[in-house]
């Protein structure tokens, strides 16, 4: 899996410079330096009171919901695997003046890196895809967590990762779980905020996991989940037939089946 995380870490990287500048305002970073929030409204609505917690926050790219568990009260660490994102959530946390912590690193090296114990770990959107084995997320966020701590989890449901637009319907493409040693590829020229800057590292890796895997995954590794909902709308345009609303979400149009865009979970830790 080595040579997939380093491809990943390039085009991330690329991505991370592109991210910053924020051309087209898809993170909105001159409003969050004013002191705008930057989660969206699905873990703002679950993530409740966080003051005074230690919370890890992996994936965390460019840190920007790094910095808004910060300003909630929270004393915050971030990870990522792109040095270009933890340089650039650095010069963010000095720009807002807001004291977090940061450190470069893949999801299985936490427990060296930072080993805690955390209150919380938190991990949303766009983050298990680059994963492989989710059996090593799980047990790594369970090793940075407190008895009774909790993981907080959002990201696109497996069940809507399958489909493909296709003439402008949606179709079953993927199979449900990608197997670890043959990744989805994917070649994209742009990167997802609609910048048209070219991307030089195109190609990506990545995979699918289902919600047994999830769920398995995390319970194996001793965390009870304590809360499962399941969400109509996605924080990005996953397919161009979905339609902007005023809550910075995504949905697919009207007179189209329903059916679940997104999942949130908590679980916690036994012991």
């Amino acid at each position: 899996m080595t040579d997939s995380i380093e491809l990943n870490r390039l085009s991330w990287n690329e991505r991370a410079r592109i991210h910053a500048r924020d051309a087209n305002g898809f993170y909105r970073l001159d409003e969050f330096r004013r002191g705008a929030d930057a989660l969206f409204p699905i873990e703002a609505a679950e993530i409740g009171d966080v003051s005074g917690k230690r919370i890890i926050h992996l994936q965390c790219h460019i840190g920007c919901d790094t910095l808004s568990l910060a300003r909630r009260g929270a004393r915050v660490t971030g990870l990522d695997f792109s040095p270009v994102a933890l340089d650039i959530a650095r010069r963010l946390a000095a720009d807002a003046g807001i004291e977090a912590d940061f450190v470069e690193g893949t999801v299985d090296m936490a427990p060296a890196l930072r080993p805690g114990p955390f209150d919380l770990a938190f991990t949303t959107w766009g983050t298990i895809c680059w994963l492989p084995d989710l059996r090593d997320w799980a047990r790594s966020i369970a090793s940075v967590l407190a008895p009774g701590g909790e993981l907080y989890f959002a990201d696109a449901h497996p069940s809507f990762l399958v489909l493909e637009e296709v003439e402008g319907q949606l179709e079953a493409t993927h199979g449900y779980q990608t197997p670890a040693d043959a990744p989805l590829v994917a070649v994209d020229a742009t990167t997802y905020t609609s910048d048209p800057t070219k991307l030089v590292h195109q190609t990506t890796h990545n995979w699918i996991h289902s919600l047994s895997s999830i769920l398995g995954a995390l319970i194996e590794a001793g965390l009870a989940p304590t809360m499962l909902h399941e969400h109509e709308a996605l924080p990005w345009r996953a397919h161009a037939c979905m339609r902007p609303s005023q809550d910075r979400l995504w949905r697919l149009p009207e007179g189209r089946p329903r059916m679940p865009l997104a999942l949130s979970l908590r679980a916690r830790k036994l012991g």
